[in-house]
């Protein structure tokens, strides 16, 4: 019996796409483990306790983004406000962490909540296209964190716990770590044992059809794009915490990063089928990229600049999109 974070969702699929689905999303897993064999052979302290904890501590952030990407392209949308969302809360919990954590929490995740139920009341509701409500939103909240902020990033308070939230540990393991694992079991849990779960993939792979069978479509719909606002202002949260101030400019490209983890991880863009278990590989397979880019440099063969390692990135995203459309349409 496997457990609730490794379960694979079965929802509405081709048959003869069962196998290559199957390689898809083993795919991910076996990509991981041969990264991190190359990077303890070839970079010392790869696996050193300092290098694994930073990993953990740092992908935590995108984690969440791309745990809340993952639902929302399982019912066949996209989320394009997911790092300005982020940037948003991250400023206004620092603005409130002189409070106290809990003040400065719950005001970023509020203010995640209210971008995603924007969202959702737009899609759900007036059926506007998630494209162009997500691009609507992802300018209206970089906007408003930015004349929230004054164009600067807003330093938060040392006098309280709050920055014990990004950099502080429990039982030797980063606190940002623990949150983004609790809320990975809650997402599979989610995914594959309640009836929300069944919904989200059932719309994914046929909305009419869901709703002929009386499923609640738009609310289902609306709660997905609320979650992933949430989740995104939890994010943003631990990036103010970590780095000690909000950040009005910072989250562009997150969309892009959660994207492209979700779809690594077999998830597939046209919705109706996808896995909590192997979104968290597909964005630990990305981290370990980035990671693995920096020890590079750092060995001083030769160098690559920012520049050529977002082309790196780019390239390797596009790869697995055009295996991953080869492998749905595989015949069995």
């Amino acid at each position: 019996m496997t457990s609730a974070i490794d379960t694979i969702s079965s929802g509405p699929r081709p048959r003869g796409n069962r196998h290559a689905a199957l390689l898809q999303r083993q795919g991910v897993v076996l990509a991981l483990v041969l990264l991190i064999v190359f990077g303890a052979v070839r970079y010392d302290d790869f696996l050193g306790l300092y290098n694994v904890m930073s990993v953990l501590r740092y992908n935590a952030m995108f984690a969440l983004v791309a745990l809340g990407m993952g639902f929302v392209i399982m019912t066949g949308g996209i989320d394009l406000s997911v790092g300005a969302t982020a940037a948003l809360a991250s400023v206004v919990s620092a603005g409130l962490s002189d409070v106290g954590l809990g003040a400065g929490l719950a005001a970023g995740i509020a203010a995640g909540l209210g971008v995603g139920l924007v969202n959702g009341l737009a899609i759900s509701r007036a059926r506007l296209p998630a494209f162009v409500t997500t691009l609507a939103t992802m300018l209206g909240a970089r906007g408003l964190a930015l004349l929230i902020s004054g164009n600067q990033s807003v330093s938060v308070s040392w006098d309280t716990s709050f920055t014990d939230l990004g950099g502080g540990d429990f039982l030797g393991f980063p606190i940002p770590a623990w949150i983004a694992g609790v809320a990975f079991v809650l997402g599979s849990v989610l995914l594959n044992l309640t009836g929300f779960g069944r919904a989200v993939l059932a719309i994914g792979g046929n909305e009419e059809a869901a709703r002929l069978m009386g499923l609640p479509v738009a609310r289902v719909k609306l709660l997905v794009y609320v979650l992933t606002g949430g989740l995104a202002g939890l994010a943003g949260v631990i990036l103010a915490a970590q780095f000690g101030a909000g950040q009005p400019t910072e989250g562009q490209g997150w969309e892009l990063f959660a994207i492209a983890a979700v779809v690594v991880g077999g998830t597939l863009l046209t919705g109706g089928m996808g896995s909590v278990g192997f979104t968290l590989a597909g964005t630990l397979l990305l981290g370990l990229i980035f990671n693995i880019l920096n020890f590079e440099n750092g060995k001083g063969d030769f160098t690559l600049s920012a520049y050529w390692q977002s082309v790196i990135r780019g390239a390797f995203l596009l790869l697995v999109v055009l295996l991953q459309n080869r492998l749905a349409r595989r015949p069995s």
